[in-house]
């Protein structure tokens, strides 16, 4: 999954980039269960390769060099096995797995969480272009010049009839 495209938002598309947000978030909710099943699967696989292991260290120590079958030693011996170290090199992969499907769905809250606040300065009109200061003082000055003008084009009108 490329939740890292999926993240950027469009501050121009606002209305469809919420339109897209709950199935995105379903997409990733469901993406990390799935992750999640089966890190739990492969944790069960880990836990039968132990639990093989422990029995065949058992029952034929000999057979893995124990003198004397301690708790301490069968378990030692249980993590040297290769079996027993692929399921648990397996296992720790899908456990990353599922901590990146963890990030993306915050990630995706997160965008939530813009999406709102990026709505809320839209209607704030924070994305509107920018306004010029008024010059008061100015336009005063301006307005009285015209009506200078306009006072003085009427006197000449009015001598002239």
């Amino acid at each position: 999954m490329d939740y890292e495209k999926d993240i950027n938002i469009n501050p121009d598309a606002l209305d469809v980039e919420w339109l897209n947000q709950p199935s995105l978030m379903l997409k990733y909710c469901k993406a990390l269960a799935e992750e999640r099943k089966r890190s739990d699967l492969l944790k069960e696989k880990v836990d039968v390769a132990r639990a093989e292991l422990d029995k065949d260290i058992r029952t034929n120590p000999d057979k893995f060099d124990i003198e004397k079958i301690t708790e301490t030693a069968v378990q030692n011996t249980i993590i040297t096995q290769g079996a027993y170290k692929e399921a648990f090199n397996i296992y720790i992969d899908s456990k990353y797995r599922v901590e990146i499907c963890t990030a993306a769905v915050r990630a995706m809250d997160q965008r939530k969480d813009a999406l709102e606040q990026l709505v809320k300065l839209f209607g704030q009109q924070y994305f509107a272009g920018p306004s010029v200061p008024r010059d008061l003082s100015k336009e005063w000055e301006q307005n009285k010049h015209q009506e200078r003008a306009n006072t003085a084009v009427g006197s000449m009108t009015r001598r002239r009839s």
